[in-house]
Order: C-alpha cells, then sequence, then structure tokens
C-alpha cells in the first residue's frame, strides 16, 4: 500500500495557522494524504507554542507537531510537551528536559508511523549529537513501524545533508526545517530515504523569514532594538508531500509543496 505524508515547514504566527486551516483539508482530500506532519515551532506569536495553537492545529488536519530551537519560547510549552505525545521537542535536548523527541503515531490508513525530531549544532546553542541521539531512538522503535520520519531541525545545509545520508536507509524520509527557505533538492536517495534540505515557510513570504520586514530593515540600518512583528502579507502554505511504501517503509517520491493564499 502506498501512504502519502504530508509534511509542512515552520508555520509562522496567526498567519500560518489560517492557510493551514483553509487549505489542508482540501489538500488532505485532493492528494489522498494519510498523515500529516508540522513544524510548530513559530506559530504562536512568530516564536513558540502554545496550548491554544496546538489544539487548532489538530483541529485543522495536523497529526503530529514538531518544533526547534524555539520551543520553549512559551513558558506554558512545558504543560503542552508532558500532556499530549503528539507534540514533540527535539529529541537530543538534555535527557532532563521536559517533554519527548519521538512518537509512534496510528496512522489514519493503517499503519504505525514513528516521527522524530532532531536540532542541528551548527551555528545553534549547545545540544547533544543529534546524530547518537537518533541512533539510540531507532533501536528502541519497534521492529513492525517501518515507515519513520525525522524532521532536522537545523541551520547548516551541510548538517542537515550529512544526517540524510547517516540515514539512507534506515528511516522513510529526513526533512529539513529553520531556515524559512524551502530548498529544490529533493530527492529519493539510492537507500530509498526521501530527503529535502528544507521545507520552507508555512507563513507571509512577503517578510523577512516572516517578520515584518520595515522593522527587519530599520534594525539592520539603525542597530537599535525594534519589534519583529509577523508580517500578513503573501500567505503560503509550504512543505513536502512524501509517497511511501508502507510495508516496507521505503520511499517512493518526494515532492515539493507550495500554496498560495488566494488560489
Amino acid at each position: 500500500m502506498k501512504l502519502n505524508i504530508l509534511v509542512l515547514g515552520d508555520i509562522v504566527g496567526q498567519p500560518g495557522r489560517n492557510i493551514i486551516k483553509d487549505k489542508l483539508p482540501t489538500l488532505v482530500k485532493e492528494e489522498n494524504i494519510g498523515f500529516a506532519i508540522a513544524n510548530a515551532e513559530n506559530a504562536a506569536g512568530g516564536s513558540g507554542v502554545t496550548a491554544d495553537v496546538t489544539e487548532k492545529l489538530f483541529a485543522s488536519g495536523i497529526d503530529v507537531i514538531t518544533t526547534g530551537d524555539h520551543v520553549w519560547r512559551k513558558k506554558e510549552v512545558i504543560q503542552v510537551l508532558e500532556a499530549e505525545t503528539r507534540v514533540l521537542r527535539p529529541a537530543n535536548y538534555s535527557p532532563m528536559a521536559k517533554g519527548r523527541g519521538w512518537v509512534v503515531v496510528k496512522g489514519h490508513l493503517g499503519p504505525d508511523i514513528a516521527i522524530i525530531n532532531l536540532l542541528g549544532r551548527v551555528f545553534m546553542s549547545p545540544v547533544d549529537c543529534p546524530f547518537r541521539a537518533v541512533d539510540q531512538i531507532l533501536e528502541k522503535i519497534p521492529q513492525k513501524v517501518r515507515v519513520i520520519i525525522v524532521d532536522m531541525h537545523a541551520e547548516a545545509t551541510s548538517e542537515k545533508i550529512a544526517m540524510g545520508w547517516y540515514l539512507d536507509g534506515r528511516v522513510s524520509a529526513v526533512v529539513g526545517t529553520h531556515t524559512h527557505v524551502q530548498t529544490a533538492d529533493e530527492t529519493v536517495l539510492p537507500g530509498k530515504t526521501a530527503y529535502i534540505t528544507d521545507l520552507g515557510m508555512t507563513g507571509p513570504h512577503q517578510s523577512v523569514l516572516g517578520r515584518n520586514k520595515d522593522h527587519v530593515l530599520e534594525h539592520l540600518l539603525t542597530q537599535m532594538p525594534t519589534r519583529f512583528d509577523v508580517a500578513d502579507k503573501d500567505v503560503r502554505m509550504s512543505g513536502a508531500i512524501i509517497t511511501v511504501d508502507a510495508a516496507t517503509g521505503r520511499a517512493e517520491g518526494i515532492r515539493r509543496l507550495m500554496l498560495y493564499e488566494n488560489n
């Protein structure tokens, strides 16, 4: 059986949440999506995630939420991570950190699906090794779970590519998040692992990475502190659709996705 999995890049603020609410139900029907994953570390006011935001995303059709280095920006996220197994924080944070970095969820069309959330170390705050962390997780995932999706939330292109090669043949897909700029390098690696360096941003693209461009330019030109409000124009839903053989977990294809607010 073929399984189509939707993976969405960083959701930024209310504009990103709104386009998911408006576009996702139709997309699921048209593309026969069996499972949907989204990175939501910037979904609450442009930085962080809250209980209200996660509830709305689940209601819109998202099945599992991943995050990244901004996961701790809202204090209430600790309660969310403790209460909701489908909201992940990077697995290679300290083992003493609240929450979990991976989960196995029953898919709508039958097979169980494992989702792993990792955080890069290059140009990022110090965390544990993502390569060793994912090795330990793969040993814990039941052998019957064949479909495994990894969100590698990282700044450096090289580190994400390295993770793709490291996991080739061992997981169904490695998708990059964090830079908010969709890359054009989607591929299925020789070991049948789907890969893309960055899924892009689900949010306002007439901006600087989702923030009001005028405010960002003011800061860059004057070096004075300013408020980085979330922008609101040219909203797009960005990500990819990955087709997987549900029986083997091998990827059969990956296609970039970019949906516009007014299309």
